[in-house]
């Protein structure tokens, strides 16, 4: 497969470039920041984001989507992460849909999240950094279920119309089988949730289920066999963080080679000086690499292929160490108003730091790859 958008995929990019930028460009984000909003995203957007289509992208055609796949994804979140546009795409139409696809919920929810009227959140962090464990409790209550326990760094759970939550049937907390997924709907009953404010500006809440009773349909997939639909739903996610990180990366890169373009020093361009230009080339490079790692991974995820998974972490990681040099760059070259908060390219080191962390960060890829690797 050739590690370059083809024609149609070309198409959507400059069409979602130009309707990210124009819709929700950096100064909607800082608004929603300065306003101190209590939802953390626009719902008005995310409803123009339903009028594009881009809601349905992952959703077949025969269900009202467009029946797109995972580089078309990744197309949208590298223009969203390129604007810093606050938005629930990432946990709803990519990693809630891939968890829901093939089960009765799909019914249920995806209408909503085509038309731009539901938002989902996923409640399977537990800990201060991403672990595989899940030590959250689902006790047999009746015909279903009871949920005691907590989960963190759940992204718009204060306001999700959806929770899938990651919880225990079986087993210890670091156990792989014994998980079950559950689709839990907002007004749950004995569900709390505390908003926090992210250092990039976004909200994430803390959730607290004191026996929060469902029902046996709210199973996605099968009792204790939630690891599967749960590893759909972290590739998905993986592969749409690194493409979003992948856009605030070359958001920054950009800023920073504009300025050394336009910044003078005793009367010479910056751009001009030699050991810029080093610099410069360099972070291109490691972008450009990371761009061909989260593309192989996106066409190796559509294409079903068994080394998607390796794919995907190899992505994420590398993704992750590039972009964190191009915002490091960025706030060294633009010098002192890089740390003043007037300026956007602080905002990009904020955002770059968030996905770096989501669903794990470049630290727990390695290790994840050597331990597949027998070290």
């Amino acid at each position: 497969m050739p590690l370059y958008l083809n024609e149609d995929q070309t198409m959507l990019r400059d069409t979602a470039r130009d309707f990210v930028a124009d819709a929700a460009p950096v100064s909607h984000m800082r608004k929603l920041r300065d306003d101190k909003d209590a939802t953390g995203f626009s719902r008005d957007l995310w409803k123009q984001f339903a009028d594009m289509g881009f809601t349905g992208i992952l959703i077949d055609e025969e269900q009202g989507g467009l029946g797109l796949g995972h580089v078309e994804a990744g197309v949208i979140l590298e223009e969203i992460g390129r604007n810093l546009s606050p938005s629930p795409f990432l946990q709803t139409a990519v990693a809630a849909v891939e968890a829901l696809k093939g089960t009765p919920h799909a019914e249920r929810w995806f209408p909503g999240i085509i038309a731009g009227e539901t938002v989902a959140a996923l409640a399977i962090d537990e800990s201060a950094k991403f672990r595989a464990s899940v030590g959250m409790i689902a006790e047999r209550s009746g015909n279903g279920f009871k949920l005691s326990g907590a989960k963190q760094f759940v992204h718009h759970g204060h306001v999700a119309d959806l929770l899938i939550v990651a919880a225990r049937t079986a087993g210890s907390a670091d156990d792989q089988e014994g998980v079950t997924l559950f689709a839990v709907p907002k007004d749950a009953a004995g569900m709390t949730a505390t908003a926090e404010r992210l250092t990039d500006a976004s909200l994430a809440a803390r959730l607290q289920f004191d026996g929060v009773e469902v029902d046996s349909d709210a199973v996605i997939g099968e009792v204790d066999a939630g690891r599967a639909p749960l590893d759909r739903l972290l590739r998905a996610g993986r592969a749409g963080a690194a493409a979003e990180m992948l856009g605030v990366g070359a958001g920054a890169m950009d800023m920073t080679v504009g300025y050394l373009k336009e910044r003078k020093q005793f009367g010479t361009l910056i751009g001009s000086f030699q050991a810029l230009q080093h610099r410069a080339a360099h972070l291109y490079s490691e972008m450009e690499v990371a761009r061909a790692a989260v593309l192989k991974a996106q066409q190796l995820l559509d294409a079903g292929d068994e080394k998607a998974d390796a794919a995907v972490s190899v992505a994420k990681a590398m993704t992750g160490l590039a972009t964190m040099l191009s915002v490091q760059e960025g706030i060294q070259m633009h010098g002192g108003i890089g740390m003043t908060d007037e300026y956007d390219i602080g905002f990009y080191m904020k955002r770059q730091r968030v996905l770096a962390e989501l669903f794990g960060d470049a630290n727990y890829h390695a290790d994840r790859l050597a331990q597949a690797a027998g070290y």
